[in-house]
């Protein structure tokens, strides 16, 4: 696979993931905690998705690893907030326990791929 096959489907997996984020975080129920938290986790996912697309559209080598950086705050930023719907019991649902480890692999690549361009 080219890195810019490789690009392509990981543009895709990490949409594909914030759009699922977004709807989980619809059937929370209405608290004013679960307000904040949809709020946090679906800028956070969804910063995740559009960060990469813009990476891979980076001008520079430069460009690519700042951007690279932000993706990867914001994935784990988004494995903070599910963590915190956990820990808080709010749900502890397959569901969430599914997107938590999708967010950990694109983490876990992203944290690849910036310490590759740091090269």
């Amino acid at each position: 696979m080219t890195n810019e096959e490789f690009a392509e489907q990981f543009k895709t997996r990490t949409k594909r993931w914030a759009v699922a984020v977004v709807q989980y975080v619809m059937a929370l129920p209405e608290t004013s905690v679960t307000r904040v938290v949809r709020y946090q986790l679906i800028k956070a996912s969804t910063s995740t998705a559009a960060n990469y697309r813009a990476a891979c559209r980076g001008r520079s080598h430069a460009d690519f690893h700042a951007k690279i950086g932000i993706c990867l705050e914001e994935g784990d930023e988004s494995l903070f907030w599910m963590e915190f719907i956990q820990e808080a019991s709010i749900d502890d649902s397959p569901a969430l326990r599914t997107l938590m480890t999708e967010g950990l692999e694109i983490v876990s690549i992203l944290a690849k791929a910036r310490k590759n361009s740091s090269r």
